[in-house]
């Protein structure tokens, strides 16, 4: 096998090695990192979905809610929950992995009433008043789902509606009836603004990712291994192949070949001029043999 065949086995497997050790690390912080960007969008959703809360709450509702407007129909548009969902599910028609609920267990709306494992985040919120915000992950029919959660907590104005149903509006009670929604005390933990996405997304991007640097480091190391046989060729290999095809042709009788001068201070030079050296002597003890 040839020098130059057997150094660029070597580079390839050392590249080899490397890339797979570096592609290890590198899926393991892509993966941490596209679950982190995950979890800020759903922070900045969560976020959103407050603002318009608030802004529904100081804009909107004292608009709509008038004495004029009072004996109408009911206005959902003016509870700052129904605004929040109705906002967010326009938005999940260009993000539809993301899924966003403002849960309660005792709600006017039955779209909001809690599930299972909706429930247990609301008990952890209310066992625990000084949590402000819950990360967690659970298991689903369709695979595993990241989930982050802030407690919802009734202030005075939501009594208005959800102390009692002799005090809610006579508007409210037509459409969602006297039996739900009701009972709510002035900072008590009623519920849980959750944002949910399945764990796919995030390593979906990271493979992704991992994909488009891989090719790029892969692409790299041919490159650098293709410059490194180059340059190996070039200062070692051509070298030794010059002193080789000299070295048969004094094998052969021949002492008229032409002896490059050997420059440099490398190993390489060393071996031409101590190759030229026994050139010179060889010579003259041929010489002095057939005088």
């Amino acid at each position: 096998m040839k020098l130059l065949v057997k150094f660029t086995l070597l580079f390839v497997l050392v590249f080899g090695a490397g890339q797979a050790l570096a592609g290890f690390f590198l899926y393991r912080f892509l993966e941490a990192n596209a679950r982190n960007e995950v979890i800020q969008q759903a922070r900045l959703m969560l976020q959103s979905a407050l603002s318009i809360r608030e802004y529904t709450e100081s804009e909107i509702t004292p608009l709509l809610d008038t004495p004029k407007m009072r004996g109408t129909d009911f206005l959902p548009q003016t509870i700052p929950f129904y605004a929040a969902t109705q906002s967010f599910n326009a938005f999940r028609h260009y993000y539809p992995d993301y899924a966003y609920k403002e849960a309660t267990r005792n709600p006017t709306n039955p779209r909001d009433r809690a599930v299972d494992w909706e429930a247990d985040v609301i008990t952890q919120f209310q066992n625990n008043t000084q949590l402000n915000e819950l990360l967690g992950e659970r298991s689903t029919p369709i695979g595993s789902s990241l989930f982050l959660g802030r407690p919802i907590v009734a202030q005075k104005e939501c009594l208005e509606c959800h102390s009692t149903a002799g005090a809610a509006p006579a508007s409210m009670l037509k459409i969602y009836g006297t039996s739900n929604g009701f009972g709510w005390h002035n900072q008590e933990v009623v519920g849980a603004q959750i944002v949910s996405v399945p764990t796919s997304v995030p390593n979906a991007a990271a493979k992704e990712a991992f994909r488009s640097l891989m090719i790029c480091l892969g692409s790299v190391s041919a490159l650098t291994l293709l410059l490194l046989d180059l340059a190996l060729y070039a200062t070692v290999i051509r070298p030794v192949l010059k002193l080789s095809k000299v070295a048969d042709e004094i094998s052969q009788g021949n002492f008229e070949v032409h002896m490059s001068e050997a420059r440099g201070a490398d190993e390489i030079a060393m071996l031409g001029r101590s190759f030229n050296r026994m050139y010179v002597s060889l010579t003259k003890a041929m010489r002095l043999l057939g005088d």
